[in-house]
C-alpha cells in the first residue's frame, strides 16, 4: 500500500513539474541602465516578482497560455509584453514618465511668484509685505537680482534695458500705459492694485514666443481664480482711503475695489521739496468677475478705471525765483477678458482681448498739449498634448494702437498715428526625461505702419543635475518698435532689436532657493540722432550690449518665524543711441545693485515686522560743462526702509511703514538747462526724491462670517 502511495506522489510531483514554466528577463531604462524594484506579473494572475540590482527577474508560473506580462515602476509608463514562448528570456525597455512632481523646468531668465510653481522663488505675497515697496508690484520686483533702481520715475528697468522695454501682460494680454502720470523725475506707480493677482511670473529675459515687443522684459500677471469666501475689506490711510468686497456664488465670484488717494494732509504734514499748489489726487476702480462655464472651462473680465490730476511750480533752474506751472491729469480705463478651456484630452484653448483707453493733459507754462491713446490686443491660442514628453502651443494675435498728440493752440498736430502689428506664434516643449528638457519657439511679426516683416527664434534647455538641483540655458532673439515719436517721424523705422544669451544655476530644498545667472544681451537697429543736434533725423544703425551676474538667495528655514533673501546684480552695458556721440553707459545704469530684505513674525506682540536696504552703485550722468560726454557721476544709492504690521484683533490690523528710514540725500542725476548763462555755462541742479522720507500709516478692516480672515496677507 505504501509503495502505491509513494508511485502516485512521484508521478503527481513529475507532472507537476512538468507544467510549470519558468519566466525570466530584465528590465533597463532607455539609456540601458538596469531598474530595480520593478513590479513583474502576469496580467490576471498572482504570479510575478519584482527585479534584482541588476535588473533581472525570475518567477514560476503553471500557466501555459499565451499571457500579458505587465511591467511597472514610479516615475516610468506601464509596459505590456504578449509571451508567447515561456521559456525565452524577455529584454524590456521602460520609458520614463514625466509629471510636474519630477520633471525639470526652465527657468533661465525666468522669476516666478506664482502659489506653489516649482519655479517659485517670490511669492504672491510677497510682492506686498516687502518693506520700501509701499504694495507696488515693480516696487517689490527692484528687490530681485536683474533690475535697475531708477528712483526719479518707479519703472522696471532690467539688465541694461528702459523702462519701455518691460512690458506687462495680464492674463497673456498686453497692457498700454501701465504706469500711472506723475510729477516730472518724481516715480509713478503701476495702475494694478496686487490683490487682483494670484500670482505673477517675472521674465528678465529669454521668455516665450507666445510674448512680444519687449526688448528686455515681460511681466505677466495673473488674475485670481474664484473667491470661495464672502469677505468686505476697508482701509484708512495717511494717503486715502479704499473699500472692496468679493462675492462668491455657485460657480463664479464678483471683486471690486474703489480707492480715493489725496495727498493734500499728507503734504500738510511732511515737508516736501516740491512746491505744490495741488496735491497728487486719483480715484481708482479694479473689478473681476470670474466664471466657470464647463467642468474646464474658465472665464475671467477685468476692468481697472482711473482719474487723476495734480498742479504744482516747479523752479527755473537758471532763475530759481521764477516758478513754471505745472498741471498734469489722465483719465484711464483699461478692460480685460480671457477664456481657457481643456477641448478634450490633448487640446486645450486660450483666447482673449484688452482695451486701454489713456486720455494725458500736461501744461507747462503757457504751452498745454493733450495726447490720445486707443490700444487693442487680441489672441487667440491653442495648447496641443501629445504625449507626457511632448506639448506645442501655437498661436495668433493682433496688437493695435492709435496715439495722438497735439498742442491745445489751435490744435497743431504733434503726432497722430495708427500702428498694427500681426504676429503668429508656435513652441514647442519637448522631455527628453524627466532630467532633461527642450522648449524650441518661432515668432513671427508684421508692422503695418513701416510694412516689416520679422522672424525671431526662441530656443532653451534644462537639465537636472541633483534632486534639488538644475541647469537651464536660453536664446531668444527680440524686438520692439521705436519709441513713438521716433516712428512718427520715421514710418521706415526698423524695429529695434535685441538677441539674449542666459546661463542660470538654480538650487532649491526646504525652504532655501539659491539660483545663480549669467547673460550676454547684444543691442541692434537701435534708433539715433542722424545728427547729435538734431532730434528730427534718425538711423537705425545704434548698437549697444548688457552682460552681466545675477546672484539670488533666499531662506525660510534657518530663522523661525523669518523669512529673507539676498540679491545682487552685476551689469556692464553700453550703448551708441539717441543723442550718444559714441558707445557709453546710459543714465539709467548703475553696475552694482543690492538688496537685503528682511521680515519675522513676533508671536509675542502678535506682529510682523520687516526691513529691506538696497544699495546701487553709481550712475553716470553728462554734464554740458565738461568736455568728455557722460563723464558725470552720481553719488551711490542707500535706502533702508522698515515696516510694522500690528493685529490688533483678528480682522482690524494697523500697518505702519517708512521708507528710507536715515534720510539719506539720494540724487538720481542732474539736470541742465538748454542754453548757457551769461557766464557761458550750463546752470544744473541735482535731480532728488520729492522728500527726504515717506511715511505711511493705515488701519486695515475685514468683514466676513469667517473670523480668521484679515488683511495680513496684504500688508
Amino acid at each position: 500500500m505504501i509503495k502505491t502511495w509513494v508511485i502516485l506522489l512521484l508521478l503527481l510531483f513529475s507532472y507537476t513539474a512538468s507544467s510549470q514554466s519558468l519566466i525570466s528577463g530584465r528590465v533597463t531604462s532607455k539609456s540601458g541602465e538596469p531598474l530595480v524594484g520593478v513590479n513583474v506579473y502576469l496580467d490576471g494572475t498572482y504570479d510575478g516578482a519584482t527585479t534584482d540590482l541588476e535588473g533581472f527577474f525570475a518567477f514560476e508560473t503553471y500557466e501555459q497560455d499565451s499571457f500579458n506580462l505587465v511591467v511597472r515602476s514610479i516615475g516610468y509608463h506601464k509596459a505590456s509584453v504578449v509571451l508567447e514562448d515561456h521559456l525565452s528570456p524577455v529584454e524590456i525597455e521602460l520609458k520614463e514618465e514625466i509629471n510636474e512632481l519630477n520633471a525639470v523646468v526652465i527657468t533661465a531668465g525666468s522669476f516666478n511668484a506664482s502659489e506653489g510653481s516649482k519655479q517659485e522663488v517670490l511669492r504672491p505675497l510677497d510682492v506686498v509685505t516687502t518693506a520700501g515697496t509701499t504694495a507696488d508690484v515693480p516696487g517689490a520686483l527692484n528687490t530681485l537680482p536683474g533690475t535697475q533702481t531708477v528712483g526719479e520715475t518707479g519703472r522696471l528697468f532690467v539688465r541694461g534695458g528702459e523702462g519701455r522695454e518691460t512690458k506687462t501682460f495680464i492674463d497673456g494680454m498686453l497692457v498700454h500705459n501701465e504706469y500711472s502720470p506723475s510729477a516730472p523725475n518724481t516715480p509713478g506707480r503701476s495702475r494694478f492694485s496686487p490683490f487682483m493677482f494670484k500670482g505673477t511670473n517675472f521674465t528678465t529675459g529669454g521668455y516665450s514666443a507666445e510674448y512680444g515687443q519687449a526688448l528686455s522684459s515681460a511681466l505677466i500677471l495673473n488674475s485670481k481664480d474664484i473667491a470661495e469666501t464672502n469677505r468686505t475689506d476697508l482701509s484708512l490711510m495717511t494717503v486715502g482711503v479704499d473699500a472692496s468686497t468679493t462675492r462668491s456664488f455657485d460657480k463664479s465670484s464678483f471683486a471690486g475695489k474703489v480707492q480715493y488717494t489725496n495727498l493734500t494732509p499728507y503734504f500738510a504734514l511732511v515737508n516736501q521739496n516740491l512746491s505744490w499748489d495741488k496735491a497728487p489726487e486719483e480715484f481708482n476702480g479694479n473689478f473681476a468677475y470670474r466664471k466657470k462655464t464647463s467642468k474646464t472651462g474658465m472665464l475671467k473680465l477685468y476692468t481697472n478705471i482711473s482719474s487723476s490730476s495734480l498742479h504744482l511750480y516747479e523752479e527755473d533752474i537758471v532763475h530759481p525765483e521764477i516758478q513754471h506751472p505745472v498741471t498734469v491729469t489722465n483719465d484711464y480705463a483699461h478692460v480685460n477678458a480671457s477664456y481657457r478651456e481643456l477641448i478634450n484630452d490633448r487640446w486645450g484653448l486660450k483666447t482673449g482681448m484688452s482695451y486701454t483707453r489713456s486720455k494725458d493733459f500736461a501744461a507747462l507754462d503757457q504751452t498745454s498739449q493733450e495726447e490720445l491713446l486707443h490700444g487693442f490686443h487680441s489672441k487667440l491660442a491653442f495648447d496641443y498634448q501629445h504625449s507626457d514628453r511632448l506639448s506645442i502651443m501655437t498661436g495668433a494675435e493682433v496688437i493695435g494702437t492709435n496715439q495722438e498728440q497735439w498742442l491745445i493752440d489751435g490744435s497743431t498736430a504733434l503726432f497722430d498715428f495708427n500702428e498694427l502689428i500681426t504676429a503668429t506664434f508656435a513652441e514647442a516643449e519637448l522631455f527628453a526625461s524627466s532630467s532633461l528638457a527642450f522648449k524650441v519657439g518661432l515668432r513671427a511679426e508684421h508692422n503695418s505702419l513701416t510694412n516689416r516683416q520679422y522672424l525671431d527664434p526662441r530656443l532653451s534647455a534644462a537639465y537636472k543635475t541633483g534632486e534639488n538641483s538644475q541647469v537651464s540655458v536660453a536664446y531668444g532673439q527680440f524686438r520692439q518698435a521705436p519709441d513713438r515719436q521716433v516712428t512718427y517721424l520715421d514710418n521706415e523705422a526698423a524695429n529695434e532689436r535685441a538677441q539674449h544669451y542666459i546661463t542660470n544655476y538654480q538650487w532649491s530644498h526646504e525652504g532655501r532657493s539659491f539660483r545663480i545667472e549669467a547673460y550676454d544681451k547684444r543691442y541692434q537697429d537701435l534708433a539715433r540722432y542722424t545728427n547729435v543736434f538734431d532730434p528730427t533725423t534718425y538711423s537705425f544703425d545704434g548698437r549697444g550690449h548688457a552682460r552681466g551676474v545675477d546672484v539670488f538667495w533666499r531662506d525660510s528655514k534657518t530663522f523661525a518665524n523669518t523669512d529673507y533673501w539676498v540679491s545682487y546684480s552685476f551689469l556692464d552695458t553700453k550703448r551708441s543711441y539717441q543723442n550718444f556721440p559714441g558707445s557709453f553707459t546710459p543714465s539709467f545704469a548703475s553696475a552694482h545693485n543690492f538688496s537685503v530684505v528682511v521680515k519675522k513674525f513676533i508671536n509675542s506682540i502678535k506682529s510682523q515686522v520687516g526691513g529691506t536696504y538696497s544699495f546701487a552703485s553709481s550712475r553716470p550722468y553728462n554734464n554740458p560743462n565738461e568736455d568728455r560726454f557722460m563723464s558725470g557721476r552720481t553719488p551711490a544709492y542707500h535706502d533702508l526702509s522698515f515696516n510694522i504690521s500690528y493685529l490688533y484683533s483678528n480682522q482690524v490690523i494697523v500697518h505702519a511703514m517708512v521708507n528710507n528710514l536715515l534720510a539719506i540725500n539720494n540724487v538720481f542725476g542732474y539736470e541742465y538747462a538748454s542754453e548757457t548763462g551769461e557766464n557761458g555755462i550750463y546752470a544744473g541742479r541735482p535731480i532728488t526724491p520729492p522728500a527726504p522720507r515717506f511715511i505711511f500709516l493705515g488701519v486695515f478692516i475685514t468683514l466676513s462670517k469667517n473670523k480668521g480672515i484679515n488683511q495680513l496677507p496684504n500688508l
